[in-house]
């Protein structure tokens, strides 16, 4: 299996959703990536209902994607944020190297984009995801609220314990004392937090009891691959994806 070639995003043009948390793990390495996102206008919407739709030829090793992010690599096809997470991080140098470690750091990752980004999600779409937002604004201000007085604090402290931890090791990063892809996640879910819940993120800053998470979360953004990723047309904005504003969401708890 050629593994020797650029890596491939498959996913929606538009905002950076689940997608993000690939695109920092690849930013950050260096790597050689297309995205399919940056192709829109060039067919990258159709490659990705080619995977949604189930249109893409059964090549007999891959079972059928569900739904993006996608990731292909030579011959390889997989899905699901976590697992395209893990892969890349143990190719790219973003895992812990020890056999448990990767354990370790996988569990940091799925325990923030539980919390921080699923949970998030469904603030805006409590009842259903195929219902429009507009139609169960109600149920979302009563998530909203609940999400931002209980479990946004509850997640945030977790990692504030984490990150105080022996086995947070020196520096300002989750694991080990270095950077690994769980530290990605933790950004672009406190990145995009902050962006859909202003008013809670700012009071939680303010008293200053989940410092090492705000630490952390200014230490990625100046690294300088991720830097550089911020500041360019690749990054796009927030809109109608996972983290969204809505004025009257925008909860001080």
């Amino acid at each position: 299996m050629a593994k020797d070639v650029p890596y491939e995003l498959i996913y929606w043009p538009g905002p950076p959703g689940r997608g993000e948390h690939i695109r920092l793990v690849l930013e950050e390495a260096a790597a050689e990536y297309t995205d399919t996102a940056q192709a829109e206008g060039q067919g990258g919407l159709d490659q990705v209902l080619a995977f949604v739709q189930g249109t893409v030829p059964d090549d007999g090793i891959n079972p059928p994607t569900l739904a993006p992010p996608i990731l292909k690599h030579g011959e390889l096809v997989i899905s699901q944020t976590p697992n395209i997470l893990q892969y890349l991080g143990s190719r790219l140098g973003l895992a812990d190297k020890d056999n448990d470690g990767v354990y370790r750091v996988n569990a940091l990752a799925l325990t923030a984009l539980d919390g921080l980004s699923n949970e998030a999600h469904d603030c805006h779409h409590p009842i259903a995801p195929g219902l429009y937002y507009e139609d169960q604004k109600e149920e979302s201000k009563r998530k909203a609220t609940d999400y931002v007085t209980n479990r946004l604090p509850k997640f945030m402290s977790y990692f504030e314990r984490v990150l105080g931890s022996k086995s947070s090791g020196d520096g300002p990063w989750l694991y080990g004392g270095k950077l690994t892809y769980a530290d990605l996640v933790l950004f672009q879910c406190v990145d995009g937090l902050k962006f859909m819940f202003p008013k809670a993120m700012s009071k939680l800053e303010r008293e200053g009891k989940h410092a090492k998470v705000f630490s952390l979360h200014h230490a990625v953004a100046q690294r300088p691959q991720i830097s550089a990723y911020l500041k360019s047309a690749r990054r796009q904005k927030y809109s109608h994806g996972i983290y969204r504003y809505y004025k009257e969401l925008d909860i001080e708890p």
